[in-house]
C-alpha cells in the first residue's frame, strides 16, 4: 500500500524489450538506497516489483497487461517518473489509501499559473466520472491529490511548488497521459449500494459519496 506521497522523482534509465513485457531500469537517488529484491515501488502510480538494484538505480519488469493498460509501456530513456516505497507499518499516513492498481489513463488538458501555485485540468475517462468529486480525493501519476473543481468531463487539482518540483508534474503539459487511481473507498462504497439493491447513476453516486 501507498499514500501517495511521491518520495522523488526518477528517471528511465534504459528500457529492454522481450516476448513476454519490458523491463525498465531506473535511477533514483533516494528510493535505490533502501531496496530489497522483491519489493514493492510505485512508479508513476502503478505498484512494480523490484527484480534488481544496486547504487542509484533500480529494474522492474513490466507484463504485457500493465504495457497494454498503461502508459509506461511508451516512456524512454530520459523520461521523468514518480517513485514511492511501499508505506512502512509505522509510517505517517499524510496521503490517502493508494494500491498503485490504474485504474485507466488520462489527459492533461490545461496547466495554468496562478501566482505562486498551479492548476492542473484533467480528463475524466468514461465510465469513472462517478468515482470522482469535489474535495475528494485521487491519485494521479501516484500523487495524492485533492479535486479542487470538477467539471462535466474533466477535473482540475492546485499543486504547491513544492509538489511541482518533487514530482514530474513539472514535465507534464497538455496532451500528455498521466495514471489515474480513483479512491479504492469510493469502489467499495459503490459495491455496498450494489449489494444493497440500489440502482444509481454516475452523479447520483458522485451526490452520495460527497455526504
Amino acid at each position: 500500500m501507498f499514500t501517495g506521497i511521491v518520495e522523488e522523482s526518477g528517471g528511465i534509465a534504459a528500457v529492454t524489450e522481450d516476448e513476454d513485457g519490458r523491463r525498465l531500469r531506473i535511477e533514483a537517488e533516494e528510493v535505490a538506497t533502501d531496496l530489497d529484491r522483491g519489493q514493492s515501488v510505485s512508479v508513476s502510480g502503478v505498484c512494480l516489483t523490484v527484480e534488481e538494484h544496486g547504487s542509484g538505480w533500480f529494474e522492474v519488469f513490466l507484463a504485457s497487461e500493465t504495457v497494454e493498460k498503461t502508459y509506461l509501456g511508451k516512456v524512454a530513456p530520459g523520461d521523468a517518473v514518480n517513485l514511492e516505497r511501499a508505506m512502512a507499518a509505522d509510517g505517517r499516513f499524510d496521503g490517502h489509501v493508494v494500491q498503485g492498481h490504474v485504474d485507466a489513463t488520462a489527459e492533461v488538458l490545461d496547466v495554468r499559473e496562478i501566482g505562486e501555485d498551479w492548476e492542473y485540468e484533467f480528463t475524466i475517462p468514461n465510465g469513472f466520472g462517478k468515482y470522482v468529486v469535489d474535495k475528494g480525493s485521487v491519485t494521479v501519476d501516484g500523487i495524492s491529490l485533492t479535486v479542487a473543481e470538477r467539471g462535466d468531463d474533466s477535473f482540475s487539482v492546485a499543486i504547491i511548488p513544492e509538489t511541482r518540483s518533487v514530482t514530474n508534474l513539472s514535465e507534464k503539459e497538455p496532451g500528455d497521459p498521466v495514471h489515474l487511481e480513483v479512491d479504492v473507498i469510493a469502489k467499495y462504497a459503490e459495491r455496498l449500494l450494489d449489494d444493497a439493491g440500489f440502482e444509481v447513476g454516475d452523479a447520483e453516486v458522485a451526490q452520495t459519496l460527497e455526504h
